[in-house]
């Protein structure tokens, strides 16, 4: 017999899941934040997509979770944002404000925390 690759003789069948959770909070600010600056928004200063207050911001799930920052409706660069989560008195959103930018009085901020709790189903067939 000639030389040969042995293989076993298996196949697999799997099927995963991401199940996104989606929470998104609204602001306005309420001054103009001229840099460089920052501006604070605390989870308090927050609407849900209920128009209520909000009243904690969600944790992020490690390794399957991110968060998005709207200001004016233009997303912006992750490191002008520090995200602390938390109830009322602990959670609050942070944009630094570069030198020459300018965030207007009543400029919408919209902060979107996206979570995933993925799941994998394999079946291996021998």
């Amino acid at each position: 017999m000639p030389l040969q690759i042995m293989k076993l003789a298996i196949t697999a069948d799997s099927t995963i899941g991401t199940f996104p959770t989606v929470e998104r909070f609204f602001n306005e600010a309420e001054a103009q934040v001229v840099g460089e600056g920052t501006l604070t928004i605390a989870v308090d200063d927050f609407w849900t997509d209920t128009g209520a207050d909000a009243t904690t911001l969600p944790e992020l799930v490690a390794d399957n979770s991110y968060i998005n920052v709207y200001v004016n409706g233009v997303l912006q660069m992750d490191d002008l944002i520090a995200y602390t989560p938390g109830g009322t008195g602990v959670g609050q959103l942070v944009i630094s404000v570069p030198a020459d930018s300018t965030i207007e009085a009543s400029s919408p901020i919209v902060l979107v925390v996206t979570n995933f709790a993925p799941t994998s189903d394999t079946t291996i067939i021998t």
